[in-house]
């Protein structure tokens, strides 16, 4: 039944990323899912709509970025002000266990989370109301949520526009060792920066 519906969600993605609208509909999606159940990340609507029109690739990914960002910004403020409602609709969709990894995970690194958060398994709408829930600064929220998305969307749409669906495939199966390679570099400015 899941798998029916899924189905259907991404074949009505992939209907609308051929229409002449779909970078409207791009920006809606990407909004939406930085803060609301959907399965299917903005990704299944930049991937074609790059590969159809490399010239476009770095705007589209731009205007992904930029509505997952003002997204997150919804879903942090609902974890700011709503836990409740928020817990009951993450308990709600199955993504407790996922809450809790990302919790444990800003317990670890701190508001550096949200950098490896466009990268993981992990849904990024859980990882913005966590920041909320758990009052991560609004300011490092946003700019890590620009570093985040912004190198997802941009790697996605590069690879889109220079090698097509198979270099997509190939670095969405290694989106976590990418995020923790980010993770890497910036543990390194850190400690640089203190040195």
């Amino acid at each position: 039944m899941f798998q029916e519906l899924t189905k259907k969600i991404i074949n009505f993605v992939l209907d609308q990323s051929a229409r002449p609208g779909a970078i409207y509909f791009l920006f809606g999606w990407s909004f939406v899912e930085a803060w609301f159940i959907i399965p299917i990340p903005p990704d299944a609507l930049l991937i074609p709509m790059s590969i159809a029109n490399p010239s476009k690739a770095y705007f589209y990914a731009y205007m992904t970025t930029i509505s997952s960002v003002i997204g997150g910004l919804l879903g942090y403020l609902i974890g700011y002000f709503a836990i409740d409602f928020a817990m009951t609709y993450i308990e709600s969709i199955g993504l407790m266990e996922a809450y809790a990894q990302a919790t444990d995970w800003f317990t670890v690194w701190g508001s550096a989370v949200i950098l490896i958060a466009g990268f993981t398994v992990i849904p990024f709408k859980i990882f913005t109301i966590m920041a909320g829930s758990m009052k991560m600064n609004i300011v490092l929220f946003l700019l890590a949520s620009i570093i985040s998305r912004g190198a997802r969307f941009f790697i996605v749409a590069y690879a889109s526009k220079k090698g097509g669906q198979m270099a997509v495939d190939k670095i969405m199966d290694h989106a976590d060792k990418i995020g923790y390679f980010f993770m890497a570099l910036l543990l390194v400015g850190l400690i640089w920066s203190v040195l």
